[in-house]
């Protein structure tokens, strides 16, 4: 089943030799492959203002420069988030972002009885983590909390099921061809809109 898949690329720094670049240029080919549709936000080029009240967050209006991104999401099937993993969790313009587009009346609704529904349903996401220490070690000792809260306080509260989480460490270093699994199983990921 051909599938709508939004890549959205939030490295902070817009240079194209990150490795993240990398990683989500192998989903995106692998996507491309098997024919699914996709369209590409990249955070760090984006220029949109924090959001900094409750008031701000539910009735201000989305920034124009965040309305691609929004259009995209409601268009997708599938949503893939690339990061690297700053002071344990996303970088700031990530949750900035995610602040901005998620908002009340996209993707979340308030019921009848001032219950959220969640609004995007229909959707599953994968999040893609790069960082220096061992993958095993952030997923055990510190147990993946920034992941994991991204996960669950985010994208589950606004619908979107299932999530799944990449997790490469040991960035640094080493070359491409030391990646070389990591891109094999992000084109792999990319094919089936995983």
């Amino acid at each position: 089943m051909k599938r709508n898949i939004v890549l959205l690329q939030g490295h902070p720094d817009p240079s194209p030799a990150r490795l993240n670049y990398a990683l989500a240029e192998a989903y995106a080919q692998g996507a491309r492959d098997a024919g699914h549709s996709l369209r590409r936000i990249e955070i760090g080029k984006l220029d949109f203002p924090m959001l900094r009240s409750k008031e701000e967050w539910t009735s201000g209006e989305l920034p124009a420069s965040l309305k691609p991104a929004q259009e995209a999401i409601a268009w997708s099937h599938h949503v893939a988030l690339f990061f690297p993993l700053w002071l344990g969790t996303m970088p700031a313009v990530v949750k900035a972002f995610l602040e901005q587009v998620l908002r009340p009346g996209f993707a979340v609704q308030t019921g009848e009885q001032g219950q959220w529904q969640r609004a995007l349903r229909g959707r599953s996401a994968r999040v893609v983590v790069t960082m220096g220490m061992p993958a095993p070690i952030y997923r055990w000792y510190f147990f993946a909390h920034g992941v994991r809260g991204l996960e669950r306080n985010v994208l589950a509260v606004c619908g979107l099921h299932p999530v799944r989480q990449t997790l490469i460490g040991m960035v640094d270093g080493g070359g491409r061809a030391r990646h070389e699994k990591s891109f094999a199983k992000m084109r792999e990921l990319g094919a089936r809109a995983r």
